[in-house]
């Protein structure tokens, strides 16, 4: 085979054709409208907002984020514009660029997510929800995904208050009961299209041995890692809710800093790709990079799009 053949990125999800398979992870670059246009005009295929709270929110104190050689720890606590901020941009949001927008909610109460998407229902935009089930850092809210029936529950009252496609992000799973006892919560729900995997491993803890201190302020030093820490969890998540969620997509997410993360994502099942440590350390040409290293694998592969090879990763 040439050398030179045409390489596909882009992805058919969700009703449309998006440019590439590479976006943001919600909490990188995406506070800020000028972040979110940052990311609209780059590489990236998509846009996702700060997962967003009814009102207004400052987060956790300082500091709240450290960069490690191999990953990050953090905990912002939901720092945010609030519901409204993110509403009013998805209303003037250029559709017409063929990127799609999503909208990340994370209430503090189910009526709050409800209230949201009820929101986002009555405006009758083609934005995404993603709703965000996940987040390890506000001090005393525990990770809805890791309570089942209180999930159960949650998706009911998702599909009562809002009638178009919606997805959610889920915490890492370890125990292959667990993926199967959420797979047959998800699984009753059709118009739930996609589910993110994974959000960053809560509580983790990193020491500084110059000062014999942890690195972060809020919840005594503990907060979600990312980076490559937590890439082989990712990868297994990802791979286990493919097998086990048929009619839905896949959003990876985890430890993609080059091609070839962004590769073992869609060879384990992803449909797209987000980015999240790289994107705050590198910016937004990273998505550019990771593309053009994706690219140059496939070729070296013979696989022409994305579709020859995802999902068809191989076991013993």
């Amino acid at each position: 085979m040439p050398d030179h053949f045409a390489i596909d990125l882009s992805v058919s999800w969700l009703g449309q054709t998006l440019p590439g398979c590479l976006y943001n992870a919600s909490g990188v670059m995406c506070r800020e409208e000028g972040e979110l246009e940052a990311v609209r005009a780059s590489a990236a295929g998509a846009v996702v907002t700060k997962s967003c709270t009814l009102q207004p929110r400052e987060g956790n104190p300082e500091p709240r984020y450290f960069r490690t050689v191999i990953g990050s720890i953090n905990s912002m606590g939901l720092p945010n514009r609030g519901f409204a901020y993110y509403l009013d941009y998805a209303r003037r949001y250029d559709y017409r660029c063929g990127k799609p927008l999503f909208l990340s909610l994370s209430g503090l109460m189910l009526d709050d997510n409800c209230a949201m998407l009820r929101g986002l229902a009555v405006e009758g935009l083609p934005a995404i929800p993603e709703i965000n089930l996940s987040c390890p850092n506000v001090p005393g809210k525990p990770q809805l995904g890791y309570d089942f029936a209180a999930t159960a529950e949650a998706l009911d009252a998702f599909d009562a208050a809002y009638s178009g496609l919606y997805g959610v992000k889920l915490p890492p799973y370890f125990d292959t009961a667990h993926f199967a006892a959420m797979a047959e919560i998800l699984n009753r729900h059709s118009r739930l299209a996609f589910v993110t995997c994974i959000n960053s491993i809560g509580n983790g803890l990193v020491v500084d041995i110059d000062s014999e201190a942890v690195v972060i302020k809020p919840k005594g030093g503990l907060g979600g890692l990312g980076g490559d820490y937590v890439l082989p969890t990712a990868l297994a998540n990802v791979r286990e809710f493919y097998r086990l969620l048929p009619g839905k997509d896949i959003v990876g997410c985890g430890g993609v800093s080059s091609g070839r993360e962004a590769f073992m994502h869609i060879l384990a099942g992803a449909r797209a790709v987000q980015v999240g440590t790289c994107l705050h350390r590198e910016g937004v040409g990273a998505f550019a990079r990771i593309a053009a290293e994706l690219t140059e694998l496939m070729r070296a592969k013979g696989y022409r799009s994305l579709d020859d090879f995802r999902g068809r990763l191989r076991t013993l």
